[in-house]
């Protein structure tokens, strides 16, 4: 242990440790696009080398150079720990700050290997959603915060720590941004450019704001969406799901569809990714056999059977063969990382995963016409199967919009909607969103089961209390919530930290925070919990397609409310607070705002956590009432009702025979 305090604390070491091999075992980011000229990868190179002593440049440069050409970025491979990497106990790390020691566990928790998606490129999940551009950064910024005093606060900008600054014992202990960009540079090519120079990143969501923990942080999501889903279709029979994805967030969906009660089917491209999400439990069967598929649904359909099954290939090969075979498909969805179409978010049908990793580097635009021919066969074949009956939903990943952008047939008659809706405007939007509900989380930090055990228990019986009197417009809501956190224990949802996650509105967040500190302060619970959420959420996220797909005044394409999220956040008690450009629907099309909040037990925790947990939920609530969101509307009164000091400008709602 000391040793490993000790690697923390010395940071960039001052001789060169020894170049190790990537670990095979491990997913490796695909090659990035070739995109700077020659000036430019010199001024890439100088970037890097500014992370170190001169006496180490000429030893450096080549190394760097190579790593440039090989995998287009500059990763600083020799920098990776010689320790083990994962979420340890809280006293197990160096520092002044109780705060900055629970930070540096979230951000071991979003490299551990059981957690990152492509971990020695220091990318969590998405297929570009990093927590550092380097190692250097991650060496760097673990140093930072092992000298951090409260008084101290690390500004972080996009991966690269600028430095501790002089502040306060209220004001955040770090601030994040990521992929700021001025607005004219916010293209996918320039996010190649300026990530390739090292001085930007994609910070997906939960990446680059430390607060992922794993595939259970989309999983109860992906239950409420894909049960409601089903309601909508009627609740007889075994319903058939059929999607693509299990690499990061995406592979919560076969964990999902099993709490769900349906039969799921979800391909995957990357063996890797495949047999690691079997591997951990969150998918029950993998077959390889586009006819042994058939089979095997059949029999799970006669049957009644609830079963999720990988199918080790391409999405657009199983909607063609159940179309050909006539296996009806009651939901559909698509969870590829199309918000990165060209970088390994999505790969094309009749390529193998070797030959479009090969061609998107080599030959990218050759490899943009293959996606784009995919998306088209792709969206042909749901078009076909929706035609008899099957309901499909965009979930959030750009599938639709960058289906409409390759020429697919996705679009309305009016030629402005798409002919499919997003689920946030048919499930989460109207049914969670607009009432509040959103994706809370926290984090144990001692690392114990038990005591995630008791703060599911907790959380539990705070949920029954609430709804033994919320009224009946959100009891839909705490049942599904109650009958989660119930059957959290028996699902095995935890991968790396010992974290939970429930969909909770601004009463139940900070009733549960205020018993998790309670319990804390009384040694009920060992040590301190980290609260946080997922960006995706009421109030931290403007994005038209996606989080504020529901809001219809015209202003789901502005960003005050993420902004004003964050901001607000900062000097209400957050621990730390982040802003970033892109998330689950791409670069330059949507910015999103987190926090994460240490609870240690203390008074102070206690107020901070009452003041912010009310905003960071009310906020959103209020922009979505003010888009004459009747749920929303709903929510915002009865928040007035219970808190005099709330006034919020509410709309008038204009008769649509006088506008005719």
């Amino acid at each position: 242990m000391s040793d490993f305090k000790g690697q923390i604390k010395q940071g960039i070491p001052s001789e060169l440790p020894t170049n190790k091999p990537l670990n095979p075992d491990f997913s490796h980011a695909p090659k990035r696009k070739d995109i700077l000229s020659d000036e430019e990868k010199k001024l890439a190179l100088k970037n890097a080398l500014r992370y170190f002593d001169k006496k180490h440049h000429a030893a450096l440069l080549p190394e760097f150079r190579d790593e440039l050409e090989k995998y287009g970025r500059i990763y600083m491979y020799r920098f990776r720990p010689d320790y083990e990497m994962y979420a340890r106990h809280i006293d197990e790390y160096p520092g002044k700050s109780k705060q900055a020691r629970s930070i540096m566990l979230m951000i071991q928790n979003n490299l551990d290997p059981a957690v990152a998606q492509h971990p020695e490129e220091l990318i969590t999940y998405g297929g570009n959603g990093a927590v550092f551009q380097n190692w250097a950064q991650y060496l760097l910024t673990m140093q930072y915060l092992s000298e951090m005093t409260d008084e101290q606060t690390l500004v972080m900008y996009s991966g690269h720590p600028m430095g501790l600054f002089p502040s306060h014992k209220e004001a955040p202990r770090v601030v994040v941004t990521n992929g700021m960009m001025i607005p004219n540079y916010s293209k996918p090519d320039d996010w190649e450019k300026f990530n390739a120079l090292g001085v930007t990143q994609y910070g997906q969501m939960t990446a680059g704001s430390y607060m992922y923990i794993g595939p259970q942080g989309i999983v109860h999501g992906t239950t409420i969406t894909v049960m409601n889903a089903a309601r909508k279709l009627g609740t007889e029979g075994i319903k058939l799901f059929v999607t693509a994805g299990l690499g990061g967030m995406s592979g919560a969906q076969p964990k999902a569809g099993n709490i769900a009660g349906v039969i799921s089917v979800t391909a995957e491209v990357n063996p890797k990714a495949t047999y690691k999400r079997h591997e951990q439990g969150w998918v029950d069967e993998v077959i390889t056999d586009l006819d042994e598929l058939c089979e095997r649904v059949r029999k799970a359909k006669a049957s009644n059977e609830v079963v999720s099954i990988a199918y080790d290939g391409n999405i657009v090969d199983v909607w063609k063969k159940f179309y050909e075979e006539d296996i009806h498909v009651d939901l559909g969805s698509d969870q590829t990382s199309l918000h990165n179409p060209w970088a390994g978010g999505y790969y094309p049908v009749g390529l193998s995963y070797e030959e479009s990793n090969e061609m998107m580097a080599n030959n990218p635009d050759l490899f943009k016409k293959k996606v784009q021919e995919s998306l088209r066969e792709h969206a042909k074949y749901i078009n076909l199967n929706t035609a008899r009956g099957t309901y499909f939903f965009d979930y959030g990943n750009a599938f639709l919009l960058e289906a409409s952008r390759a020429g697919a047939d996705v679009m309305a008659e009016d030629g402005i909607r798409f002919k499919y809706p997003s689920y946030v405007q048919d499930i989460l939007g109207p049914m969670c969103f607009d009432y509040g509900f959103g994706p809370f989380r926290w984090v144990c930090t001692s690392g114990k089961p038990e005591d995630l055990k008791k703060s599911d228990d907790i959380a539990c019986d705070i949920l029954l209390k609430i709804q033994a009197t919320a009224p009946t417009e959100i009891q839909q809501q705490m049942t599904d919530n109650v009958q989660w956190i119930r059957g959290a224990q028996e699902n095995k949802l935890v991968v790396g930290s010992q974290a939970r996650i429930l969909y909770a509105d601004a009463e139940g967040r900070a009733k549960i925070a205020e018993a998790f500190n309670k319990a804390i302060a009384s040694g009920e619970i060992s040590a301190p919990i980290v609260l946080g959420r997922d960006h995706h959420d009421v109030s931290g996220t403007d994005s038209p397609y996606r989080e504020t797909s529901n809001i219809y005044d015209g202003s789901s394409f502005t960003a005050d409310m993420a902004i004003q999220n964050v901001i607000g956040d900062s000097f209400r008690g957050a621990t730390w607070v982040s802003i970033h450009n892109g998330g689950g629907v791409g670069w330059g099309e949507v910015i999103n705002g987190g926090f994460g909040m240490t609870l240690d037990g203390s008074p102070e925790a206690e107020r901070r956590l009452k003041s912010m947990l009310f905003w960071d939920v009310n906020n959103g609530i209020a922009r979505r009432s003010w888009a004459r969101n009747e749920e929303a509307l709903f929510a915002i009164k009865r928040e007035m009702a219970r808190t005099p000091n709330l006034k919020v400008t509410l709309p008038n709602i204009v008769d649509e025979k006088l506008l005719k």
